[in-house]
């Protein structure tokens, strides 16, 4: 059976691996840098990822290319939402990181993607080269292969947003339709998140 299930994995996972969709979030400079990686210079279509789609609902691949303010975070958690499992986010740049050269004096700057969806690979520089984007992606490659469809279910549920109380350390886990974002932060279940901090099952934080 071990057999069988590690020989539908290597299948499964080189397929999904060499045709990787990306949904473009470019917001900034990373993004000049992206549209550069699909160009015949770099030629992003060795990888299987040619095509950016313009729905999330045929990406498996977010690539969140520049600055996330907080204005744009609801629809960065809705796309994000939209997207089919298996699912995946690559947070490119300084600004996607960590807020960039925004983290420390701008009100209305998310600092970190991850504050908001899971992140799998992150991808320091301002901006970022195309050859570090590829870098990043076969980096994703490299994880997606060594998955097995055993623990598909604790993978998805590990994408998942919770929230840790700081009363008595509880995780709650976030249902789809009680996550909103504003502009000032974000909500959930009468619970303000500025106040909370977001943890990811089986990713850390």
């Amino acid at each position: 059976m071990k057999i069988i299930i590690t020989a539908i994995d290597f299948v499964y996972n080189w397929g999904r691996s060499n045709s990787i969709w990306p949904l473009t979030f470019a917001t900034s400079c990373c993004g000049i840098e992206m549209i550069s990686t699909s160009a015949a210079k770099f030629d992003i279509a060795r990888f299987g990822s040619e095509v950016f789609r313009a729905t999330p609902r045929q990406a498996d691949l977010m690539i969140t290319a520049g600055t996330v303010t907080h204005r744009m975070a609801p629809a960065l958690v809705k796309l994000y939402e939209q997207m089919p499992e298996p699912k995946y986010v690559l947070a490119m740049g300084a600004c996607a990181v960590t807020g960039g050269m925004y983290e420390n004096d701008s009100y209305s700057v998310v600092r970190g993607v991850d504050r908001l969806v899971p992140v799998d690979v992150y991808l320091p520089g301002c901006p970022p080269r195309p050859e570090a984007l590829l870098d990043a992606i076969i980096q994703l490659q490299k994880k997606m292969r060594i998955e097995t469809i055993l623990e598909r279910k604790k993978y998805i549920e590990s994408h998942k947003i919770r929230v840790k109380l700081p009363e008595d350390d509880s995780e709650i886990l976030l249902p789809h339709d009680e996550l909103e974002v504003y502009h000032w932060g974000v909500q959930a279940d009468g619970y303000n998140l500025n106040e909370l901090e977001l943890t990811r099952s089986g990713i850390g934080r």
